[in-house]
């Protein structure tokens, strides 16, 4: 599958009939909000981990050196926690082209944090076969990675040290992202 995903996701998934639809984000949508949103609220999404397996040719890195971005990768009884945002269809237009490279949306249930109470929403997820996959790697290894990347949108080592303080500032753990951060900081 290419990594250019902007046509495929507005294809396969429509979402003009509906009024406003929940968007999770469990990387840099957590503490980078360029978009509208009519709602946001904690949340999480049960079954998937966060893993530093995706390349960014456009953002964290360039098409010659990819740096390194989130994907969710199914794990049986996994909890991922990140931010859900209320968005209108038409903000779909900006998302699918922040998140073009490799991510497919799908719908899964999200759980609110400090409520109870779940809705249906779109999450973005790179699979093992789009263009842009890295796969895994061992911890030491993706910081370095990380360490050596940098793109438009900046340096991509910026990109785990900030979403690991937003992590921290709500309250919540993740081993991965937390190892990758020390790993990165000895560096």
């Amino acid at each position: 599958m290419s990594h250019n995903t902007i046509s495929l996701n507005q294809q396969r998934q429509p979402l003009d009939h509906l009024d406003s639809v929940w968007l999770f984000g469990y990387g840099s949508l957590i503490y980078k909000t360029d978009f509208d949103y009519l709602a946001a609220k904690p949340a999480c999404i049960y079954g998937w981990e966060r893993r530093f397996w995706q390349g960014s040719h456009d953002h964290r890195g360039t098409p010659e050196a990819p740096g390194r971005v989130l994907t969710l990768i199914e794990a049986v009884g996994a909890r991922c926690a990140g931010m859900a945002y209320q968005v209108t269809p038409a903000t779909f237009k900006h998302l699918d082209h922040r998140e073009k490279n490799g991510y497919l949306r799908i719908f899964t249930p999200l759980h609110w944090l400090n409520e109870t109470g779940e809705v249906q929403g779109v999450v973005y997820v790179a699979s093992a076969d789009n263009e842009a996959y890295l796969g895994p790697d061992t911890d030491a290894a993706i910081a370095a990675h990380i360490a050596r990347s940098h793109g438009p949108s900046g340096p991509n080592s910026e990109y785990v040290l900030q979403l690991a303080q937003a992590l921290r500032d709500m309250n919540q753990q993740d081993e991965h992202v937390f190892a990758i951060e020390r790993e990165l900081l000895k560096l």
